[in-house]
């Protein structure tokens, strides 16, 4: 070895400590292409509101789902939600319960998933917030939809801190109209996320 490269040498090595010290600080953004992460649905929370025509409002989630992160061949990343419809539940009620798995709403017995694949997005919509568009599968129909995800309050999202996001459904686009007298057609879907990996 010359005497000439030690010092790119030693310029290289430190380049290469300096990004393993960076990566991690970026959470999920720091993921290679065809890199899969699972999210943690023992710390993440999918749910939802709606209201009735009396303006009492109903809160909902999904006790079992399972879900991934597919980082791209690009770098951009892609979204998959697999919902168990059959667990769907509101909170304190056991006859809305009934309804929401009942055929007016999800009809459950017929449909037992609820699917979302987003479409691809930059890593760092996690880290800076913006819109995730995709894919919402609910009872055998398919409708393009928005959800607003929220910046992230600390330097690994996903690890470190929930990723926060809303977005808003209309029942009757997925023949969930049935109850239409009863409940509003508006629901709000909240997804609370958190990411497995390293800590």
């Amino acid at each position: 070895m010359t005497r000439a490269a030690v010092p790119l040498l030693r310029t290289l090595a430190l380049a290469g400590l300096v990004a393993l010290c960076v990566a991690p600080a970026t959470g999920v953004a720091a993921a290679g292409p065809g890199h899969v992460i699972g999210l943690d649905t023992k710390r993440s929370e999918i749910g939802f509101n709606l209201k009735t025509r009396w303006g009492q409002q109903l809160d909902g989630r999904f006790d079992d789902w399972r879900g991934e992160i597919s980082v791209l061949a690009d770098g951009r990343h892609q979204v998959h939600l697999v919902l168990d419809a059959g667990s769907v539940e509101i909170v304190d009620s056991r006859a809305y319960t009934r309804i929401t798995r009942g055929p007016g709403v999800f009809d459950v017995a017929r449909y037992p998933e609820v699917r979302f694949v987003s479409d691809p997005y930059p890593a760092t919509l996690a880290r800076e917030g913006g819109e995730m568009t995709g894919m919402l599968s609910i009872r055998g129909v398919q409708h393009r939809e928005t959800f607003r995800i929220a910046a992230a309050n600390c330097a690994r999202p996903a690890f470190d801190c929930e990723v926060y996001g809303e977005g808003d459904v209309r029942r009757s686009r997925y023949a969930m109209d049935r109850w239409g007298y009863a409940i509003a057609d508006q629901v709000r879907f909240t997804l609370r996320i958190r990411a497995l990996g390293p800590q």
